[in-house]
């Protein structure tokens, strides 16, 4: 599988299984979508702000449902094997990505995998295993999130500072010299993460020290 980031704003995820796996996938996917869930009951979890519709659709009726929201991702969340071979058929009959919940490792074509993810302001990172082994990648992305912190502030801090070299008379192998020395600068991560200190002086204390060769 290739690891690819996928748009989905404005657009709609259905998901079928009203579960602890649904409601975790709810709760991830309505956060930037609309995001409906089918299901004939629902356990005691938070879904986000997902839309809740208590049905129990039989593997002839997903179709329909599938139909009637025109999703760009399906998800095949029910503990009935059946159901769940009928969303994956359905959701590929309307051209929609489908991510089938009870099935890991070897996956059918067109199929996706949603990541554990870690997020800090526009960064982020994704971790999977192919659906193998979820407890990997739960204890990877608690390893990873202390290390991210601070990351999504100096994405934007070197964003600002690229256009800002920009005009000055550096050349471009010039202006990526100093922008690397800033991101691997740990007086700027600890301006970032503490505050106690001005990120954007740290910065350009490093990028003049570029200039004079110093760093």
């Amino acid at each position: 599988m290739i690891p690819l980031i996928h748009d989905l704003s404005g657009e709609t995820v259905l998901v079928f299984g009203g579960g602890p796996v649904g409601a975790r996938k709810a709760r991830r996917f309505a956060r930037e979508t609309r995001t409906v869930v089918v299901s004939p009951e629902f356990a005691e979890q938070d879904f986000g702000d997902a839309e809740l519709i208590r049905a129990a659709p039989t593997a002839d009726g997903v179709s329909s449902w599938v139909e009637r929201f025109e999703p760009a991702l399906v998800v095949a969340a029910t503990d009935d094997t059946e159901v769940n071979d009928a969303i994956v058929a359905a959701a590929r009959d309307c051209d929609a990505l489908v991510n089938r919940a009870d099935r890991s490792g070897e996956r059918e074509v067109g199929s996706v995998v949603v990541p554990a993810t870690v997020e800090d302001g526009t960064v982020s990172v994704a971790i999977t295993t192919g659906g193998a082994s979820p407890a990997l990648s739960k204890y990877l992305r608690e390893r990873i999130e202390t290390e991210l912190e601070g990351a999504g502030a100096m994405a934007a801090l070197t964003a600002d500072l690229r256009e800002e070299l920009k005009d000055s008379d550096r050349s471009p192998s010039e202006r990526r010299d100093a922008i690397r020395a800033v991101v691997q600068d740990s007086s700027v991560w600890k301006a970032l993460r503490s505050g106690d200190a001005n990120p954007r002086r740290e910065a350009a204390r490093v990028i003049r020290n570029t200039q004079r060769g110093d760093s």
